[in-house]
């Protein structure tokens, strides 16, 4: 039985490109030429990056990162 796999989502109109998440997760979150955070690709977050990816989205004062439980 494989784990659970999570990936990152951001709600780039609720972004306000305070950079936090990029700042802690780099490898997962990007921001644009405007600050505005995404996330490259399908949002898979690498098993051992899940934590600083976590990390990341707690630290958005917009709450503008979900973590969600990947479709395996």
């Amino acid at each position: 039985m494989s784990k659970k796999r999570i990936k990152a989502v951001v709600d780039r109109a609720a972004c306000c490109a305070y950079g936090l998440c990029a700042e802690i997760c780099p490898e997962v979150y990007k921001l644009d030429e405007n600050g505005i955070a995404y996330v490259e690709g399908d949002g898979l977050v690498p098993e051992e990056l899940e934590d600083a990816a976590r990390e990341g989205c707690d630290a958005c004062p917009q709450a503008a990162i979900k973590i969600e439980e990947a479709e395996s």
